[in-house]
């Protein structure tokens, strides 16, 4: 079986390769007998250089990233083109970013009913809290998502905010939501490990509503697992037809 080596952004934070490393346990599990590996692109250990550099012959290389934005577009190549240059007996496919996906969607959402969100209740008001990229259509997708919230739930409203680089911030958010009516303020993780940023957010969130809910990041999330896994296939699938 082809190995999969998953690769996250990394943290200085060590609960955040912990988090990435729980989520492969759980693809292990469920997929037994498949090779996959744990790697980073930065912060954390092992990195992706020095897991390529152990394997030879064919591999997939899934970033753990939740848009196609700077990192999946540009870093995670760099790092695969020059790891093919050094080893010619390597051979890596990279597969699409995992988001954005209705399965990344819907783990945040488990993790709001976690947190104790109902989605009935119309004087809540939730906050899709991301970390912000250069790219404004990774941007958008994460706007786009808080805007499907609003119409389908029955909350006060659902807005993105973001913990660096673009507006609104979160307590720029959380206000917005107090206009709209919000009496109550939920927060949905769109992260898929805890780390600087997470926390950012957790602490602006709480400055500016007290009583705020908190849902946790993604994680070792099992649909986000099967995500995992679905990339890795379409992969691979990809491959053979390339190759006849």
């Amino acid at each position: 079986m082809i190995p999969l080596v998953a690769v996250a952004h990394g943290s200085r934070d060590p609960r955040s390769a912990a988090q990435v490393a729980a989520l492969v346990d759980v693809v292990r599990a469920l997929r037994p007998g498949l090779d996959a590996r744990v790697s980073f692109l930065d912060l954390s250990a092992p990195r992706l250089t020095d897991v390529l550099a152990g394997v030879r012959g064919e591999v997939v290389v899934v970033p753990l990233l939740l848009g196609r934005a700077y990192h999946a577009k540009v870093d995670v190549p760099a790092i695969v083109h020059e790891a093919g240059r050094r080893s010619p007996r390597l051979s890596v496919t990279v597969a699409e970013a995992l988001g954005p996906d209705p399965r990344l969607e819907s783990a945040a959402l488990r993790r709001l009913t976690a947190a104790g969100v109902r989605f009935d209740d119309p004087a809540l008001g939730v906050v899709l809290a991301g970390a912000g990229s250069s790219d404004n259509r990774a941007n958008a997708s994460v706007a786009a998502m808080a805007q499907r919230w609003s119409a389908q739930t029955g909350w006060a409203g659902a807005i993105a905010a973001f913990a660096a680089t673009v507006q609104p911030d979160v307590p720029a958010a959380i206000a917005k939501l107090r206009a709209r009516g919000a009496e109550r303020i939920a927060v949905a993780s769109w992260f898929l490990a805890p780390g600087l940023l997470p926390d950012r957010v957790y602490t602006a969130a709480h400055d500016a509503a007290p009583d705020v809910l908190l849902a946790d990041p993604l994680g070792a999330d099992p649909g986000v697992a099967e995500l995992v896994l679905q990339r890795y296939d379409d992969t691979l699938r990809a491959s053979l037809e390339r190759t006849g």
